[in-house]
């Protein structure tokens, strides 16, 4: 299957560098729209460096989008024309509409479309899989310092929509409401930002993300009826404690001693495989039709659709606190 990269910047890169070496794939080459990039990153990885994207296009089975947001949809499209299945970066698209015609489209064509949310495939989510039931609370934080690269969105699109993915991911039932808070800091649009989404099953889920922050953090918790679990994404581990089998809490009060008796703690930890290697693998294998797509695109649009709807609330509490203000 023969596999190109189109826009190669630092994480367009890594999915170029990876390709190289994932089984069932022939790298065919990388575009970018900076020649002079193209040419760099081709030279260094020993790929072909296209001169356009159509001439990518016509060159190759499949492709990564790793190209500006904006124009996700603007690609995405040529390639499908084109009849290629395509592995896009998340977000998907930048409005609900270009998502719903990127996923219109390639089911048309029977053309594979994944979204690129790499956290499904961290090693510590890996690992919590076998212990997953039915989870009705669920926390996540996600913290980084500044980087200008990626502010051309609101931090909802930039950082949070990996968590909203992973939280529709957990829970899998509707969004039945929501409400969030964001403030800008150092652009136009908000740099940090919390959510709380209510879940038609009845469980919620809280989920913060800051991309000012003097701390890097990737962590999430969430409680279920057989215990509780907490992942440190960042390293790729966790940890889920529940009630040892056959045991049972006494009457009465119990101390922290003998309560820690009663739980056992299993350590959770990845096998160490990179995480968007595992995504590219993954992709590879579901465009051969030897595996299961994990992120479908309509799992990218559906993402996308309750970061919009975050969006739209906190421009609904600013326009708000504006107004209080000139009142």
């Amino acid at each position: 299957m023969r596999v190109g990269v189109l826009g190669v910047g630092s994480l367009g890169f890594h999915h170029a560098r990876i390709l190289r070496e994932v089984a069932g794939a022939e790298m065919a080459g990388v575009f970018d729209d900076s020649a002079e990039r193209c040419e760099k990153v081709a030279s260094e990885l020993g790929v072909r460096a296209f001169r356009t994207a159509d001439e990518l296009l016509e060159n190759v089975d499949a492709a990564v989008i790793a190209v500006p947001t904006t124009v996700h949809a603007q690609v995405a499209m040529a390639a499908i024309a084109a009849g290629v299945h395509l592995l896009i970066e998340k977000p998907i698209a930048s409005t609900l509409e270009e998502a719903n015609r990127i996923v219109s489209a390639a089911a048309e064509k029977k053309l594979v479309v994944a979204t690129g949310h790499v956290e499904r495939f961290n090693g510590a989510l890996r690992a919590c899989e076998p212990y997953l039931e039915d989870p009705r609370f669920v926390e996540s934080h996600r913290l980084a310092p500044f980087n200008p690269r990626g502010t051309d969105v609101a931090v909802v699109l930039d950082l949070m929509i990996h968590d909203i993915d992973l939280v529709l991911g957990l829970v899998r039932r509707p969004v039945d409401g929501l409400d969030a808070i964001g403030v800008p800091v150092l652009t136009p649009s908000a740099d940090i930002a919390n959510a709380r989404l209510n879940f038609s099953n009845g469980a919620v889920a809280n989920i913060t993300a800051s991309r000012v922050s003097f701390e890097r953090m990737r962590k999430v918790r969430f409680f279920q009826n057989s215990g509780y679990m907490s992942l440190d994404l960042a390293a790729g581990t966790g940890e889920f404690l529940r009630l040892k089998p056959g045991q049972r809490l006494p009457d009465g009060e119990i101390g922290v001693a003998a309560l820690m008796g009663l739980v056992e703690r299993i350590e959770l930890k990845g096998d160490g495989q990179e995480p968007l290697r595992a995504e590219l693998e993954a992709w590879v294998s579901a465009v051969r039709g030897e595996g299961p797509l994990v992120v479908s695109g309509e799992a990218g649009r559906d993402a996308l659709a309750v970061a919009l709807r975050i969006m739209e609330r906190i421009e609904e509490h600013a326009a708000a606190g504006a107004a209080d203000l000139r009142a």
